[in-house]
């Protein structure tokens, strides 16, 4: 037999004894192995026949557990307490503590300075890493002053987006129907109601659209929506709509106009909600004695803002002649007192102020656009529809019907505007061209134009002719130009003067922007501007820009703008119904 290896086992009771742990038998020159407990157990049986219950009797011993006994654990088990809180005073201790371990190996004299230093930091009861932290915001607080960030930052809360004005239309207060208290038919024993599917939109590209109703042929009266029943228009309205600006302007040069716009501010009373929705057109009154203003919004009603009246809402008076947008607005030149309209449902009627009531003037079933006056008399109308045709309506004519219809080989008319001086020309703003035509050519099917306006790349949204002699075109396109083009002489290729790079895109929210002319200045015009901060900006038609209106009023993008045809004045609308009017306040409002 080979010899035996000892290792000490520890049994659950925590007594140690030796065993052999494994034992080598040589048989003719072969290893066998055993169990390493079995071969105990001979061995001590060989050994001592007489001892074998003695030794059995204490190994079982051994080998049973004592719950009474205490379990020796590994220290290294063992979880140390959490240290919750943190006291400034631990940490300084500790710090000390390395410090004096350093101050052994360092000389006296250095020793000496880092004690001073030590004293020094612990001033006021405060760590060293709490003195450094305040060390490091003193000087980021004084590099943010030396670059004026603090400064920048005042600035940038003070100009941020303004409050919107309250003035003007209020919101009226709907009154619940009380209704009575659901009850379940279940609990009531009675069988469930049979419901349908209610009936398919009749336009499916506009689903709000069915629920709007056309409003009836025939006139209507002026009665205001936002006052109670009963309200008659105040008769200073009737006067200051049937007063007539006879007085001759004249024309500034370059350096007086400019002046003359630097003149022009806004106050806070001068915004005002005039329309519930999104303004779609607009129009200053020809009277120089006061400003009044009228506006069209995306569902067919027409607001009516006197500034400085104490009538209405704040001088608002506000109407509901059309359902669908108002296209286009413009007031009659020999009869003041008269504001026609033409709106997206097919109806072009006439307020008459003194009449107090909506002439119908042009109806059809849908889709009208623009429209512009044919004579100086304002009794002929060119009437523009969505559908590529163009209409001549003879106010005079009994009836709102048309003397003539024609059609322009195109999908859509956008704008239309009559020559001043030679009024049998009207140009038209089409898909992707502009077209001048002549009234006394035109046909019932594919009318063909004078001359063209070439060089759009996508949607042309206006054009108009300059307003005092005719020799310009100033057209508005979504490809981000404004282009100027000369028509003093009416030929096939109408020259291109000007192309002005302007940001047009607004989006689906906002009204087209189109720039509009000057009436008191031949070849100026303005536009309005998605740059920020917001602005409205005025052009010379050799693409310098003269001026730009901004103020701390204005925070939204006026897609609509117009100049007052006789004082120094201009307005504009945005989507949430409200204008904005720049003047001169030296002036009487």
């Amino acid at each position: 037999m080979g010899g035996i290896c000892y290792k000490t086992y520890t049994p659950c009771g925590g007594k140690q004894f030796a065993s052999p742990s494994s034992v080598n038998v040589k048989v003719h020159s072969c290893a066998i192995s055993f169990n390493s407990w079995d071969l105990f157990t001979q061995f001590t049986e060989c050994k001592d026949m007489s001892t074998r219950q003695t030794k059995r009797e204490a190994t079982m011993k051994h080998l049973t557990p004592d719950t009474n006994a205490t379990v020796r654990r590994s220290s290294r088990r063992a979880v140390a307490p959490k240290r919750l809180d943190f006291s400034p005073d631990m940490a300084d201790e500790t710090v000390a503590k390395k410090k004096a371990k350093t101050k052994k190996e360092m000389p006296e004299k250095k020793r000496i300075k880092d004690e001073d230093e030590l004293d020094q930091t612990n001033d006021g009861g405060l760590s060293a890493y709490e003195l450094e932290r305040l060390e490091n915001i003193k000087k980021n607080q004084a590099f943010l002053s030396s670059i004026n960030l603090l400064q920048a930052r005042e600035d940038l809360h003070q100009t941020t987006r303004p409050k919107p004005s309250q003035r003007g239309l209020r919101p009226q207060s709907a009154v619940k129907e009380a209704l009575p208290p659901r009850k379940s038919l279940r609990l009531q024993n009675k069988p469930a109601e049979k419901l349908t599917l209610p009936k398919e939109p009749i336009d499916s590209l506009h689903p709000d659209l069915a629920r709007v109703l056309k409003k009836p042929s025939g006139a209507l009266h002026m009665n205001p929506i936002n006052q109670e029943g009963g309200f008659k228009l105040p008769p200073e309205l009737r006067q200051l709509c049937l007063e007539d600006s006879k007085e001759e302007q004249r024309k500034l040069d370059l350096k007086e106009y400019i002046s003359a716009l630097k003149s022009l501010k806004m106050g806070e009373d001068d915004v005002v909600k005039v329309v519930k929705d999104r303004i779609f057109s607009a129009a200053f009154h020809p009277c120089s004695s006061s400003l009044l203003l009228a506006a069209g919004d995306k569902w067919g009603k027409i607001g009516l803002w006197n500034m400085g009246a104490e009538w209405g809402d704040d001088g608002v008076l506000l109407f509901e002649p059309h359902s669908r947008p108002v296209g286009s607005m413009a007031f009659s030149r020999c009869h003041p007192n008269q504001l026609l309209s033409a709106s997206y449902d097919g109806s072009l009627r006439c307020m008459d102020v003194e009449k107090a009531v909506f002439d119908d003037v042009y109806d059809i079933d849908d889709g009208l656009k623009t429209f512009a006056f044919m004579s100086h008399d304002c009794s002929t109308l060119l009437v523009g529809n969505w559908f590529g045709e163009v209409a001549i309506v003879d106010r005079r004519t009994p009836g709102n019907s048309h003397e003539s219809l024609h059609s322009l080989n195109t999908k859509a008319v956008r704008c239309v505007d009559v020559h001043p001086l030679q009024m049998q020309y009207f140009v038209a703003a089409e898909s992707r061209t502009v077209g001048i035509y002549d009234c006394r050519y035109l046909k019932k099917t594919q009318s063909k134009a004078v001359a063209h306006l070439n060089g759009h790349a996508l949607t042309i949204t206006s054009a108009y002719f300059s307003p005092c002699t005719g020799n310009r075109v100033l057209t508005s396109c979504l490809d981000n130009h404004i282009r100027i083009y000369d028509t003093s002489s009416l030929t096939a290729e109408t020259p291109l003067i000007k192309s002005i790079s302007h940001d047009m895109q607004t989006g689906r929210w906002l009204s087209k922007l189109s720039a509009v002319w000057d009436p008191k200045q031949e070849d100026c015009f303005v536009v309005g501007s998605m740059k920020r901060p917001r602005r409205v900006e005025v052009f010379h038609e050799s693409g310098r820009l003269l001026h730009s209106f901004m103020d701390e009023n204005l925070g939204t993008v006026l897609s609509v703008t117009a100049f007052h045809p006789t004082r120094n004045a201009l307005l504009g609308g945005n989507s949430s119904g409200r204008m904005h009017v720049f003047h001169s306040w030296n002036e009487g409002q």
